[in-house]
């Protein structure tokens, strides 16, 4: 019987802190990992929980994450509650297996502490890895400090191992900027935390021997189709149940969660979208632009897998102008968030069709402070007011040299 630690009302922890002890009042059967900055603390604090007998589960170091991310699959298709964290070039390395967990819809909770994707090679965050891992099948958990970090890990694996969904699921947090910064985060109890995870529910087990199955099994053009359907329709049917985990985690805690986020939407007439840390970064800046009479607004997701479209144009089919971040390279075309908002919007009945445009940011963790956001406010107002661009509709920002735009 694993040990419990006695936490305070409120602990002081950064990111890797909390989702390491959520992983840990989890109680998960198998943690495969290998460490990679700057998700090294999840599984380094979660080997020391081992190794002090706060955990009865199995830590299994490997050589590579493309090796963590297989022994997962297989632990997780023996029917265990499994998890890993990895970031960057690590999650990469494992893009190959990350296909494999969601076709054979094992219920596996990734920590994904955001970082740049070499070359050249950087250990500072932006938002490359999470885009890359966004088609992979697996739902994706967008969180935008320490708080949600320890709640969203605590959510996913109710989540992914709902007997409706049974999906593999991506918790993501910003590299440094959450992971290494420290809040005060309000935890559950050991006790409470594990009731609301709940006990591990197998389904298929390889070790099931009175009912035996086979995974990994080939499939052509006969079948194959079918498989990948199924999926896509467990993960956009999966928002109903993410709903449902949010409504029972508020009951619990009181801290309500949404698949869409907003700052003061109600009567704005321009916003920025923005992922993670930056979202609360743009709420700073927007009480700025209402300090001169300008109606600002932030808007972000907590769920990129399934992407919360008809709640999401909801949200900001009012508005005039809207600015969309991306804190990604678009490597010759718009920004992957610019292109799924104003998808959102522009599907939306009744929307005003507000003028958009792409802002580049962050690549590599280059600063994106308050005054770029009031910069970025002062732009769209410009849109708002003209009922047009009044600018090129992708910038870069914070590039050193000449200013770099497109289209």
């Amino acid at each position: 019987m694993a040990r419990s630690i006695e936490l305070q009302e409120i602990e002081v922890w950064d990111g890797n802190t909390a989702s390491s002890n959520a992983l840990r009042q989890a109680q998960i059967d198998v943690i495969a990992a290998y460490p990679i900055t700057p998700s090294t603390p999840i599984v380094q604090n979660y080997g020391s929980f081992k190794d002090n007998g706060y955990i009865d589960g199995e830590f299994v170091l490997v050589e590579s994450e493309h090796a963590a991310m297989s022994a997962c699959v297989g632990a997780a298709a023996a029917g265990g509650r499994v998890s890993t964290a990895t970031s960057s070039q690590g999650l990469a390395l494992m893009v190959e297996v990350l296909y494999q967990a969601s076709g054979m819809r094992l219920p596996i909770v990734l920590n994904l502490v955001n970082r740049a994707l070499a070359a050249p090679l950087n250990i500072h965050g932006d938002h490359s890895d999470m885009y890359l891992s966004r088609d992979s099948g697996w739902i994706s958990l967008c969180t935008c400090n320490p708080q949600e970090a320890y709640d969203f890990t605590l959510m996913a694996f109710r989540i992914a191992e709902h007997q409706k969904v049974r999906v593999p699921t991506i918790v993501n947090q910003d590299g440094f900027l959450c992971s290494h910064t420290v809040q005060n985060v309000r935890p559950l109890s050991d006790t409470v935390a594990y009731q609301f995870v709940g006990e591990y529910q197998t389904k298929h087990s390889l070790l099931d021997f009175d009912k035996p199955v086979s995974y990994g099994a080939q499939a052509e053009e006969e079948w194959h189709y079918e498989h990948k359907a199924q999926l896509h329709h467990a993960i956009m049917s999966a928002s109903s149940v993410i709903e449902e985990v949010f409504n029972d985690f508020a009951k619990l805690t009181g801290r309500q969660y949404h698949l869409t986020k907003t700052f003061q939407l109600e009567d704005a007439e321009i916003a920025i979208f923005a992922l993670g840390t930056t979202y609360e970064s743009a709420i700073v800046a927007a009480k700025e632009m209402r300090k001169k009479g300008i109606k600002a607004g932030v808007a972000t997701i907590h769920s990129l897998r399934p992407f919360p479209y008809e709640r999401l144009g909801q949200d900001l089919k009012n508005l005039k102008a809207l600015a969309i971040l991306d804190k990604s390279s678009p490597a010759g075309a718009m920004g992957a968030m610019f292109n799924e908002v104003t998808s959102a919007v522009y599907q939306t009945q009744g929307t005003k069709h507000p003028v958009v445009s792409n802002y580049i940011y962050g690549l590599g963790e280059r600063d994106m402070t308050i005054a770029h956001l009031c910069e970025i406010f002062e732009e769209i107002n410009e849109d708002a007011l003209k009922g047009t661009l009044t600018h090129p509709t992708q910038q870069f920002v914070g590039l050193h040299g000449p200013k770099m735009s497109f289209f």
